[in-house]
């Protein structure tokens, strides 16, 4: 009986511990985007092509709704705070997703087409020394803020 309890509780932490380790998310690493980036653009079509292109998609787009939402709940508070001429002084001719990509540090504006926004960070990768352990995504924001700074 007794037995039987200890084998239960050890049973359980070796679950636990297994769950937190699946839970995770590991970033992806500069390297390994890198390696499937070097196909673009001449294979951009490839399995590697679109891995690489689908990243960098998303990593802009994961951007900018995040800033869009984080902007709401600060103009959110900004709101129970301010004037009504105060509030549309801030927020005059500027549209949400603009005013957000100022916090992200980049803006793409409507007429650049993936392809470009692509085949500058796959440069900036190519032509980088990737520091050993480097996350992808530093250095996807950082040639998007390189490339695509907002006006002041």
């Amino acid at each position: 009986m007794m037995g039987s309890k200890i084998l239960c509780t050890i049973s359980t932490l070796v679950f636990l511990l297994g769950a937190n380790k699946a839970i995770a998310v590991e970033p992806l690493l500069a390297s390994d985007l890198a390696s499937h980036c070097n196909v673009f653009p001449n294979q951009a079509e490839s399995t590697d092509g679109q891995y690489c292109m689908r990243y960098i998609q998303g990593f802009i787009d994961g951007a900018i709704a995040t800033d869009e939402r984080v902007l709401m709940n600060v103009e959110a508070e900004f709101e129970k705070k301010e004037t009504y001429a105060e509030r549309a002084i801030r927020i005059r001719g500027v549209g949400l997703r603009d005013r957000a990509a100022r916090y992200a540090e980049f803006c793409l504006g409507d007429p650049v087409s993936l392809r470009e926004v692509v085949t500058r960070v796959v440069e900036d990768l190519n032509a980088s020394n990737l520091v050993a352990g480097a996350a992808a995504r530093t250095v996807v924001y950082t040639s998007l803020r390189k490339h695509y700074p907002c006006e002041k």
